[in-house]
């Protein structure tokens, strides 16, 4: 840290295990939900029950459209405000979804969610690049998502736990507590690490600039794209992985600890990620994942068609490998997206995120609701987008070469 730089006024541990539960807001909204999803479709969408998926990506919407103003809005108005003011928006909305009496309600109220929860999800790396730099925020980063990584793993068993005791209403109750803890934690334990006189002005005119210089840039525009559709794999994979696990395979009982199994592979590929990126470099390893779960998707579609259905073990293992394939992916794409953009990373940072999420979700839809009780509509239009990603890799290294 330099002279200039902020010190933080907690211990390293507390605020690495503070910034994670904020981070960790986002993950919990999604993955606690996913056991709820058939008690929603029965009870408020009998006649569709496809459509409760939506709960899902509803969220992961208003997430994506937070994320655009979540950064430029805490460098104009301070960390704290913005985290605060979101959570305030969050618990709302977590009380009109808890009253909800109709399926659109939810979602509106998801909508909503998401917005509140974009901060989380933005600000406490910002809070985390205020009072670190280079190989020490780096560090802890790491810390942080060691952490983080426990939350996917844990989240559809305590949402099930909840769910049996509450019902699904129970789930927003839970929610809006833990927005509160984390926010009540932020707000009594963190001084405002951005000073007013380092704040930039909020003007519309100079974000437009902003956004104009971040999507004029070949390497991150091709980045955009090709984070939208690895974000597709994770997304559509949520929507419907608790119902493959109900209706095809009849394991909803222990899809939560199915659920954690998959995400601690997961998370243990994020550290190996870590370590490989430094020898095989960041494009090299994303290609390398994607073309693996090309191959590996293909060989289970030829399984269905030569064989039949695939078995449970089978595809477990396809999940895992999606899973295993963001984690392999969506931290070396973020990195050289930012690559050309060090002056402005706080905002390009916002706007590659948006984008990319609020993207995926309009391809997401289609593919969750094409569900017909076999993963095979999830796998061939997850195999479709990977492959477009794959074939998009090769346009940005000739975008580098020019650049």
């Amino acid at each position: 840290m330099t002279e200039h730089t902020p010190r933080p006024t907690i211990g390293r541990t507390e605020f690495v295990a503070l910034m994670a539960m904020l981070v960790a807001t986002v993950a919990f909204s999604i993955d606690a939900m996913l056991p709820a999803l058939p008690r929603i479709a029965s009870e408020l969408s009998p006649e569709a029950p496809n459509h409760a998926q939506l709960v899902v990506t509803s969220f992961v919407f208003g997430m994506g459209v937070g994320t655009f103003l979540a950064g430029p809005l805490s460098d104009s108005y301070g960390r704290k405000p913005v985290v605060l003011w979101g959570s305030v928006l969050y618990v709302l909305a977590c009380a009109l979804a808890w009253a909800a009496t109709s399926l659109e309600l939810v979602m509106l109220a998801r909508v909503l969610q998401g917005l509140g929860a974009s901060a989380a999800r933005v600000v406490p790396m910002a809070i985390t690049r205020d009072y670190y730099a280079g190989r020490g925020m780096a560090r802890i980063v790491s810390f942080i998502m060691m952490v983080f990584t426990l939350v996917p793993a844990v989240a559809p068993l305590i949402g099930s736990f909840v769910i049996a005791y509450t019902g699904w209403r129970g789930l927003f109750g839970v929610f809006a507590l833990f927005a509160l803890l984390s926010a009540a934690w932020l707000g009594l334990r963190v001084a405002e690490p951005l000073p007013k006189e380092r704040r930039l002005p909020f003007r519309a005119k100079a974000l437009k600039a902003a956004v104009s210089e971040v999507l004029a840039h070949p390497v991150v525009r091709l980045s955009t794209v090709i984070q939208t559709l690895c974000f597709v794999g994770i997304f559509a994979s949520l929507s419907t992985i608790h119902a493959l696990f109900d209706t095809t395979y009849h394991r909803a009982e222990s899809f939560p600890y199915w659920f954690c199994l998959i995400a601690l592979v997961s998370g243990g590929f994020s550290l190996l990620n870590a370590s490989l990126v430094m020898h095989l470099g960041m494009r090299r390893l994303v290609r390398l994942a994607m073309a693996t779960t090309i191959l590996i998707s293909l060989a289970m579609l030829a399984h269905i068609w030569l064989i039949g259905p695939l078995p449970f073990v089978l595809y477990l293992f396809w999940q895992t490998t999606i899973f295993v394939h963001t984690a392999m992916t969506l931290g070396n794409l973020n990195a050289i997206a930012l690559e050309p953009m060090g002056h402005i990373a706080g905002t390009a940072t916002s706007v590659f995120s948006a984008l990319a999420t609020v993207g995926s979700v309009m391809l997401t839809i289609p593919i969750g609701l094409a569900f017909d009780g076999t993963p095979v509509p999830l796998i061939i239009g997850l195999l479709a987008v990977i492959s477009l990603a794959y074939g998009l890799m090769h346009f940005l290294n000739e975008s580098e070469d020019v650049e």
